[in-house]
């Protein structure tokens, strides 16, 4: 048997009516069958990790990127007693988000893959394989995907000056159920609000909306637009002190541009991270992924109605935010370990080191195939962005859980054929691999010869008081789950990260883009490490780093025990008689 939960409450709803609460529309256990989903639970220094996305199709079916078992479940939320059907993912594809148009399912897999079914139209399992008869992704598609930060972070990206970005993306394309492509011009009003002008694509003018929060304005996406002409554009809030709370919501406007109301995403520290976690269907629903410890839930998220022109304000209070002193991190050394001097262009650089050095994948990196299996799920030690390249160039270090080094060291052990990576975080970390886990990279890129756990980064570091005093080289950490390393705010007022991580990097070391407010309100905190040299300058604008210390061509012995390269020794002159 499936199992399925039903709020009551969804079971007297027609289609498309609001809910006045958040309710429950399935619950899937963790496993690998058709009722479930693969999920990996938390341990220390990790993030649960499960479902990425979720997206809904013009046939109201609910497409849920179960990556870690490698499918696309494919459901009908208004039909609990109907099978969960499974869509099997090519072998080699590792996405990370997806997207459908049409017949076409999209993922991203450090790019978008165009993908369709194959097999009987009837099967409760059908396999997915890559088509060559579509297109190129087209601009909505790409908008899609762009929407939750999955998009090519190119070199512009990286060597503008990285303390810019301050105003808003001004276009987006979308694929809407009711009126087809649709572009979106975001026009900043202030700090606090925007206006939206929409159009058909190459067409007439549709409406003019405007958004307005009670702190200051982040993200804002055009999701979609429904059958009865109803817009709905993703916001956010975020406070700019530490007595507020983040906020992040879908708001309505009648298709005259009017709001209509809002629905609040309902994340709180416990919910995992996510890619797409939002979704609004043809007649109007709007979907949550909520992934949790011990269950991933889809809940349809409940309506609040407001007056057009009225400023969104959601959050209550913000809770006592818990201090740290380092006794409370056993014997660890803390802020008295050892450090070298460094500022904030030498911490980006050391991170796009890590994120964009290439490297050719050796026997002896690639370990035994089939490799050995992690415990508690169905995976295995290999990172997944490693899977079938032997012999083949790879871009960025790998995740490795418990590892920690300098980049030289971690470049030589790799090049001299060392095991690449390890994402079996419920095991005991191994002696015989090379890579950083997401604190161990942190503490990398700050200079640091210890391994500061994400428990102890509050340790050495200050929390900021308002997010968007972040500059490039401070941190978003999560005590006792996972930290990232800031880099800079996008133009759309989007955090883009640098950090190492077995679900949204794919098990390895990547740029990512996030909404600020969703991390915020996940239990992320905007850190500054009080090492920094030039705490307080303003950043240099840092070229994208291409390539690292060349895979093998240093010496593990050569290295210092940080992982700098040793001085060369002197030759001892003898005498001849």
């Amino acid at each position: 048997m499936i199992a399925l939960l039903l709020a009551s409450a969804a079971l007297a709803l027609p289609q498309g009516n609001a809910l006045a609460d958040d309710a429950l529309v399935r619950s899937f256990r963790q496993g690998g069958d058709v009722a479930s989903v693969g999920v990996v639970e938390a341990g220390a220094d990790t993030e649960i990790e499960g479902p990425q996305a979720i997206y809904s199709g013009a046939d109201g079916e609910i497409y849920l990127l179960d990556q870690v078992n490698g499918r696309v479940l494919r459901f009908d939320p208004h039909k609990p007693a109907e099978a969960t059907r499974s869509l099997e993912l090519p072998g080699d594809l590792r996405p990370t988000d997806i997207v459908v148009a049409r017949d076409t399912i999209y993922v991203w897999d450090e790019g978008p893959r165009a993908l369709q079914a194959t097999g009987p139209i009837d099967a409760q399992t059908r396999s997915l394989a890559v088509t060559r008869s579509v297109a190129a992704s087209d601009e909505a598609v790409l908008s899609a995907f762009a929407q939750t930060g999955s998009q090519e972070i190119g070199e512009e990206a990286a060597t503008r000056s990285l303390g810019a970005g301050k105003t808003l993306r001004s276009r987006q394309t979308i694929a809407s159920h009711g009126r087809g492509q649709v572009v979106a011009d975001v026009n900043a009003l202030d700090k606090k609000g925007v206006s939206i002008s929409l159009q058909i694509k190459d067409g007439a003018a549709l409406a003019k909306l405007k958004m307005q929060v009670r702190s200051r304005i982040g993200s804002v996406e055009l999701l979609d637009i429904d059958q009865r002409g109803r817009i709905f554009v993703l916001g956010e809030n975020i406070p700019t002190d530490a007595t507020d709370q983040p906020s992040t919501f879908v708001a309505r406007y009648a298709s005259n541009g009017a709001l209509e109301g809002v629905y609040e995403l309902p994340l709180d520290k416990q919910v995992a991270l996510s890619r797409r976690f939002v979704t609004v269907s043809a007649e109007g629903d709007v979907y949550f992924l909520r992934t949790r410890k011990g269950a991933v839930d889809l809940i349809g998220v409940g309506f609040r109605p407001m007056k057009n022109g009225q400023t969104i304000d959601l959050a209550p209070p913000a809770p006592a935010i818990p201090s740290y002193a380092l006794a409370d991190f056993g014997k660890r050394k803390g802020a008295t370990a050892a450090m070298r001097p460094l500022d904030r262009t030498q911490v980006v650089q050391t991170a796009l080191q890590f994120a964009n050095v290439r490297w050719r994948v050796n026997p002896g990196s690639y370990g035994a195939d089939p490799d050995r299996s992690c415990s508690g799920f169905a995976r295995i030690r290999r990172p997944g962005y490693l899977h079938g390249k032997l012999g083949q160039d790879v871009v960025g270090i790998p995740y490795c859980w418990g590892c920690h080094g300098a980049l030289p060291r971690i470049a030589a052990e790799i090049g001299a054929g060392r095991l690449a990576g390890n994402v079996c975080t419920r095991n005991d970390p191994r002696p015989d691999v090379a890579g950083v886990d997401c604190s161990a990279f942190v503490s990398a890129c700050w200079g640091l010869s210890t391994h500061f756990t994400t428990m102890a980064i509050p340790a050495i570091s200050r929390e900021l008081s308002n997010p968007w005093d972040l500059l490039p080289g401070d941190a978003l950490n999560k005590p006792g789950s996972h930290v990232m390393l800031f880099l800079r705010f996008t133009p759309d007022r989007r955090a883009e990260v640098i950090e190492s991580s077995t679900g949204g990097c794919n098990g390895k070391v990547c740029r990512n883009i996030y909404p600020l407010a969703s991390l915020l309100a996940r239990g992320y905190r905007p850190v500054r490490f009080r090492g920094l040299a030039n705490d307080m300058s303003a950043p240099t604008p840092v070229a994208a780093v291409a390539t690292a210390t060349p895979m093998g061509k240093t010496k593990p012995e050569t290295l210092d025990q940080n992982g700098a390269e040793k001085p060369a020794k002197r030759a001892v002159k003898t005498r001849t008689r």
